[in-house]
């Protein structure tokens, strides 16, 4: 398949939280898209082409360029189409400090989210602990340097922060259901799952995470519950 000029085509994978949100932010800036569905174990000429160094989704298309990287996505589609819908405030100080907390989020509670899933018995106890406290720091932080900026509330339109913790975390009960535990503590990180619940709530990021299901069985299927 070859992308058409002009047109926005957006390679990706349903249960990857990377490719969720980029989908998302195109959803929220109103920008028409076409989704292909890459299969990784037989990856297609497009990807290949398109992200030889990584070879990895998700990958943009626009007018016949591509861009890698979802971060780098996000940040292309807040320059590109930055008529509607501000991902990034307006103050560069602010925007600054809501890149910093995006990037510890990848780098530090998505990078123990997959170790917590790649551990096994009283080691991914200890994993689950940490990101706890990883989780503890990132609130406090974000509370501290984006102020009214945080949490989102109803009727609030979505930023950068707001759709990459959502893409991922929204999906922390089908990750419970699938280890048969709990990999966010409530009692410990009731403030980040009170907004990660009031962000699952919004219509747009509702209609664009997988399907519940669908997503537990995967999971289930690769890493499972530990007995």
């Amino acid at each position: 398949m070859e992308e058409e000029v002009g047109q926005v085509v957006l390679l990706g994978l349903w249960g990857s939280s990377r490719c969720t949100r980029v989908a998302l932010a195109l959803k929220l800036k109103g920008i028409p898209y076409k989704y292909v569905e890459e299969d990784l174990t037989n990856k297609s000429e497009l990807l290949l082409k398109s992200n030889p160094v990584h070879q990895k989704v998700p990958v943009l298309l626009h007018n016949g360029k591509a861009i890698a990287e979802s971060l780098v996505i996000l940040e292309y589609i807040e320059e590109t189409w930055n008529h509607t819908s501000k991902l990034l405030p307006h103050d560069p100080y602010q925007r600054a400090k809501v890149r910093f907390w995006v990037n510890y989020f990848d780098q530090k509670i998505a990078s123990a989210s997959y170790t917590i899933f790649l551990s096994k018995g009283e080691e991914r106890e200890k994993e689950i602990e940490k990101m706890s406290e990883i989780i503890r720091v990132f609130i406090e932080g974000v509370k501290r340097d984006l102020g009214d900026n945080f949490p989102y509330s109803k009727g609030k339109s979505l930023g950068l922060l707001d759709i990459v913790v959502g893409t991922q975390a929204c999906n922390y009960k089908a990750a419970h259901e699938a280890l048969k535990m709990e990999v966010i503590h409530s009692h410990m990180n009731s403030e980040f799952l009170s907004w990660v619940d009031a962000l699952k709530e919004h219509p747009t990021m509702k209609e664009t995470l997988p399907p519940h299901d669908k997503l537990v069985a995967n999971l289930t299927e690769k890493f499972g519950p530990l007995n």
